[in-house]
């Protein structure tokens, strides 16, 4: 498959793709806080409006992979387009709603844009000159977490001074960035084309429903429900089911030689445990810091305030995006990872031993933010050099699964742990913090040896030599791994 030609102004490419991924970015996490306003406005139970999160995460779940391949396909400028407009739709059908089904029914069109960043992984790999490709990732990966960031306090503020609703129309920036995709993003690589492995995309997302459904419901049900243990357990029966399925048809969702890559597996598992991580902060930190001083520790921050905590995460992580691509090509993007995931598990223990006052947490904040970039970027730009540019969409989007299921994993179990951590006014413990400080930076330092066990360039050479049938893979021929 002949490569793509670099794109004629690929700053204008880049500028198109760091607009779609703050309007994700923010979607996804701005409605948290605001949760309970939302709930208040639309005369919903807590238990109802949670579904305005929930109902969002496991739709991303469900398109992440299927945009990615569809890009793969068909051509990912004209997927993205296509995803940023359901987006939009999505967005326009939330902040007109005025019930909590139909709110619900747009978060789930909303979560569409899932595909956003492995489409925009693919587009910066298949047009992009090989030098520019690690910044631009990483440049792509930080705006991720600092849409993350910046939606927190941004939901504050909308909530204290605005309608509701603007927390939707919000969304709408999706608009400009879909036509601008549609008129800037040069065309993909031609490949042949196949059919779309539907069955594997069916039961691929049954499987994630499923399992992030448990998850994230288990707190509610209990971990030793019914409920939880069925669907966590038909989760894994129909992931089993999947790859069994992928294995033996002619056109799966996912070539599986790909994912059993060893550079490729322990990426994703990395993603996992840096996931765990990131998302356990978005939950822990806005929490403590509203926790009255009453209670003994805590400050007594308003929704905004606590919100505003979270920014030397986000500002840290803006400055650290554009170095990522000089520092992965002085020390590897493997070592590049090894520091990002010691950032991110630094950063938990200094909020675990100090949090008496809120320039603590600016210090475990700013590690957390360089940490995330360092990660999310090193993990991107792995899963595409270790892949054919075929599948770096749906390769891409198996690595963002990972780092959502990761995430649904480390905000229910901070919940619980807060949970089993209660004084008898029902406010968490400052103990139980600290537990839950300690299990994500467990996830961080964990992340350290997945890590390491990804394989330097001669190391993966050699697997690829030793797993290559008689006659060679044309897929996987010529494709290289830089450490």
């Amino acid at each position: 498959m002949p490569p793509a030609a670099p794109a004629r102004h690929p700053n204008e490419v880049l500028a198109v793709l760091l607009a779609a991924g703050v309007a994700f970015a923010l979607s996804q996490t701005m409605v948290i806080p605001a949760l309970p306003a939302l709930a208040a406005d639309l005369h919903a139970s807590t238990s109802a409006a949670s579904w305005l999160l929930t109902g969002y995460l496991l739709s991303a779940s469900v398109a992440t992979p299927i945009a990615g391949k569809l890009g793969d396909l068909f051509g990912k400028g004209r997927v993205l387009t296509g995803v940023l407009l359901i987006f939009s739709a999505g967005s326009a059908i939330c902040a007109l709603g005025h019930s909590i089904e139909v709110v619900i029914a747009g978060r789930v069109i909303q979560g569409v844009a899932g595909g956003v960043f492995p489409l925009s992984f693919g587009i910066i790999r298949d047009t992009f000159s090989a030098e520019r490709v690690p910044g631009a990732i990483g440049l792509l990966s930080a705006v991720f977490g600092i849409g993350g960031g910046i939606g927190l306090p941004l939901a504050g503020v909308v909530v204290d001074t605005l309608d509701v609703s603007w927390l939707f129309w919000i969304g709408l920036i999706a608009l400009p960035a879909a036509l601008a995709a549609h008129l800037v993003v040069p065309p993909s690589p031609p490949r042949a084309r196949t059919r779309v492995d539907w069955l594997g995309a069916g039961l691929l997302s049954a499987a994630l429903v499923a399992l992030l459904l448990g998850v994230t419901e288990a707190n509610d049900w209990g971990w030793g429900s019914a409920r939880t243990i069925g669907l966590l357990a038909g989760g894994l029966a129909l992931g089993a089911v999947w790859l069994w399925v992928e294995a033996r048809i002619d056109d799966p969702l996912i070539d599986l030689r790909v994912l059993r890559r060893r550079a490729v597996a322990t990426t994703n598992l990395a993603g996992l445990l840096v996931g765990f991580a990131m998302f356990s902060s978005f939950l822990l930190i806005p929490e403590f810091a509203q926790t009255p001083v009453a209670a003994g520790y805590g400050f007594g921050m308003s929704v905004t305030a606590s919100g505003f905590l979270m920014a030397p995460a986000a500002a840290a992580q803006l400055l650290a995006g554009p170095i990522t691509g000089p520092l992965a090509a002085r020390v590897g993007l493997r070592l590049l990872l090894t520091i990002g995931a010691l950032c991110a598990g630094s950063a938990f223990v200094v909020m675990a031993l100090a949090h008496a006052h809120p320039w603590e947490f600016v210090i475990g904040g700013s590690l957390l933010g360089a940490g995330i970039t360092f990660s999310l970027s090193a993990m991107a730009n792995l899963i595409v050099e270790s892949v054919p540019q075929g599948e770096v969409g749906i390769a891409t989007g198996i690595n963002t699964i990972m780092r959502t299921v990761g995430g649904a994993f480390g905000a229910a179990g901070g919940t619980a742990i807060l949970a089993a951590h209660r004084a008898a006014d029902g406010v968490p413990t400052e103990q139980g913090y600290r537990v839950a400080f300690l299990a994500s930076a467990a996830g961080g330092l964990l992340a350290i040896g997945a890590a390491l066990a990804i394989p330097r360039r001669r190391d993966d050479s050699r697997h690829d030599r030793d797993e290559r049938p008689a006659g060679g893979d044309p897929a996987l021929q010529g494709e290289r791994l830089r450490a």
